[in-house]
């Protein structure tokens, strides 16, 4: 067992986790964050996508002990107690979720990318060339992104 020391949605977690176990099934089996989802468990499909220290990451490519020390993000932290973000409430304004499974994962990244800057049409679309989602067909999903991106620069 190995002792880790990480962030997680702003609070502390010290934590004895076996060096082979996943981050994934830290967040979702230990913490209970089980809006980390675990489709693919290659890195392909996205789904798994969280913050490390701000950077988007499939956390299913992690172990829980290569984030000792680091601060990470789930969709549960995006808009903690609070109201929904932009981001969230443009998602359900345009429709960009349907089942909801692919839709943790495209939150974290879409706000990973906002917080850059405004993105053009065609980095969204190549940031979500990274996530698999079968239901929506992705235009709504970009319409969102758009629209979240339009409101951020216009408050």
């Amino acid at each position: 067992m190995t002792e880790i020391d990480v962030v997680v949605n702003g609070r502390r977690h010290r934590e004895r986790v076996e060096p082979r176990l996943l981050l994934t099934d830290f967040l979702r089996h230990r913490l209970g964050l089980t809006g980390t989802h675990v489709g693919c468990e290659h890195g392909v499909c996205g789904c798994c996508t969280v913050r490390l220290d701000g950077v988007s990451v499939r956390a299913c490519l992690l172990l829980a002990v290569q984030v000792d020390g680091c601060e990470v993000q789930t969709v549960e932290g995006l808009a903690g107690a609070g109201p929904l973000t932009a981001l969230q409430e443009a998602f359900r304004r345009h429709f960009a979720l349907q089942c909801g499974f692919c839709t943790p994962g495209i939150l974290l990244a879409a706000d990973d990318l906002l917080s850059r800057g405004t993105p053009s049409r065609e980095e969204i679309v190549d940031m979500l060339s990274g996530h698999l989602c079968r239901c929506t067909g992705y235009a709504p999903i970009v319409a969102a992104i758009e629209d979240a991106a339009r409101r951020r620069g216009a408050s």
